[in-house]
């Protein structure tokens, strides 16, 4: 009779015990590596559009950390080759990268009540954030947040804040005049500033360490999105807790966060219980009776810190790339000062500062200011949109989980004579709307809701830049290097006030604005 193959296999194992137990442990070792692949399977594999193939398990996601410190920005470049749209598994993620402005239009703004999820970050959004920065929640935990925030964008709140940040600019002007070499300080100061004032009602009293401290916040929490493979692989939170070895170090770091949070937020809440706190978002929004809020203190204060993360960081740099376009081109700063000067310095008897009020009569400045942002864009990526269910695309189909992000280098680079900086392509009718055809503060229901806000404050700023200083270059440097990051001056610029009036102009200002002695006091050396 003959053997069966069982037999026969168990017969050749008897007599070759190496070649058996090898061949068993490949058995283990491919059974345990199918398992692993299918349990971390990126949603929406098939018939998604064209991206790089990378790896079995981790995808493209090796090649995605090495360009997180890439200055040119090389892999996010290379992406928009594939097409309008491009997939990338990133660990278990699938993530379409959106390059060009029409998909983005069609897919984060008109789609956007089905692409306003974010993927799950169990160490950024959890363990370092406490699940409280609505940046990286999903609409579950982000929406009630959301709600309280959107008052930001209101008309009656804009007036109320314009005052401030015309008053925070009169200082920045000043701080130009008397410490110029220190003009990348000043920035940093007036942003948090107005957004502190903003968020918790007073004028920004805090040591130097504090700030830094709230500035190493910042970094760090950025620095923490993606930096662990637990993000991207979040079917790994649910292992049992003594086999999370890395939560201990992102506790310490989440805790460390939380206390420098308390210490802003707790001398604010405070106040607000003893009745005498200033008016503030704070006072009169967030925890107000008539808001509503449903969230408890913690939440609350997450909420407030994190308008004031994100309000200062972007504003300073922002700015900073303002000064670069003004060393690169000298013309279309003259340019920009005509038309400031032909509205505020028309009368030479009456000259004066531009003020928020002019927004309207100044196109250019704010064309200026969209093309700041499209120049050198300040986010290379945003958060992904994570689709709530199916949705069908010309030809494509995408199933819930799947995120969208807006490419930003390719993206903003979709127009005529991309490499030219040329605030006139905005002008369009739509120069008052930074965020018209622009996507650098996101898109579609989870667009920044301070933009406004920011707008106004780019524009006080860089209007009466461009009217009272003179940039020009002290030494070498690339238009493409930033260095956003540096705490020294960025890149080398001489700055000089444009003529002795306009030096009596803001000196008598900030004399009227209350805000002289601060400027001349040391603390600004």
């Amino acid at each position: 009779m003959a053997l069966s193959v069982h037999s026969i296999l168990g017969q050749y194992a008897i007599g070759h015990p190496v070649v058996a137990t090898l061949v068993t442990i490949a058995f283990l070792m491919g059974t345990t590596f199918l398992t692993i692949r299918e349990i971390f399977k990126p949603a929406g594999k098939r018939g998604a559009p064209k991206g790089p193939k990378g790896i079995p398990i981790f995808g493209s996601l090796l090649d995605l950390k090495s360009a997180r410190h890439d200055p040119d920005h090389k892999m996010i470049r290379d992406l928009a080759r594939y097409g309008e749209m491009t997939t990338v598994h990133l660990g278990s993620k699938t993530w379409i990268f959106l390059n060009n402005k029409r998909v983005v239009a069609e897919i984060i703004a008109k789609r956007g009540s089905i692409t306003n999820g974010r993927s799950p970050m169990p160490v950024a959004s959890g363990i370092v954030s406490r699940y409280g920065r609505s940046l990286l929640l999903p609409p579950s935990g982000w929406t009630e947040k959301r709600r309280v925030m959107h008052s930001l964008l209101s008309g009656t709140a804009l007036k109320q804040y314009a005052g401030w940040q015309e008053l925070e600019s009169t200082q920045l002007l000043a701080e130009y005049l008397n410490y110029p070499k220190l003009w990348y300080r000043h920035h940093y100061r007036y942003a948090n500033s107005v957004v502190h004032r903003i968020a918790l009602g007073e004028r920004l009293v805090k040591t130097g360490k504090e700030l830094a401290d709230l500035q190493d916040v910042v970094t760090y929490f950025v620095g923490s999105i993606g930096s662990s493979l637990v993000d991207w692989f979040p079917e790994l939170d649910a292992l049992p807790r003594f086999l999370q070895l890395w939560r201990k170090h992102w506790e310490k770091l989440g805790n460390w966060n939380y206390e420098v949070y308390r210490s802003w937020w707790d001398p604010v809440r405070q106040q607000i219980d003893a009745g005498i706190a200033p008016p503030s978002f704070v006072r009169d929004v967030l925890l107000h009776e008539s808001t509503k809020f449903t969230g408890d203190d913690q939440e609350a204060m997450y909420v407030a810190m994190q308008l004031i993360e994100a309000g200062s960081d972007t504003t300073r740099e922002a700015l900073n790339i303002f000064v670069m376009a003004a060393l690169c081109h000298p013309e279309v700063y003259q340019k920009a000062r005509k038309e400031v000067d032909r509205i505020c310095a028309s009368d030479s008897e009456d000259i004066r500062l531009p003020s928020i009020m002019d927004m309207e009569q100044m196109p250019y400045i704010c064309a200026l200011i969209k093309e700041v942002l499209r120049w050198r864009p300040i986010f290379p990526l945003t958060p992904d949109h994570v689709l709530t269910t199916d949705m069908e695309f010309e030809g494509y189909h995408f199933p819930p989980g799947v995120g969208f992000v807006i490419n930003g280098i390719p993206v903003c680079k979709d127009c005529e004579e991309p490499d030219a900086f040329k605030p006139e392509r905005w002008l369009d009718g739509h120069e008052t709307d930074v965020a018209h055809d622009l996507w650098q503060f996101g898109g579609g229901r989870r667009i920044c809701v301070g933009y406004r806000l920011a707008q106004r404050g780019l524009f006080i700023n860089i209007a009466r830049l461009v009217m009272c200083y003179d940039y020009s270059a002290a030494g070498p440097y690339d238009s493409r290097r930033l260095n956003h990051h540096r705490t020294d001056e960025p890149f080398p610029v001489n700055v000089k006030i444009r003529s002795e009036e306009h030096a009596r102009l803001i000196t008598e200002e900030a004399t009227r604005a209350g805000v002289l002695e601060a400027v001349m006091g040391l603390n600004n050396v």
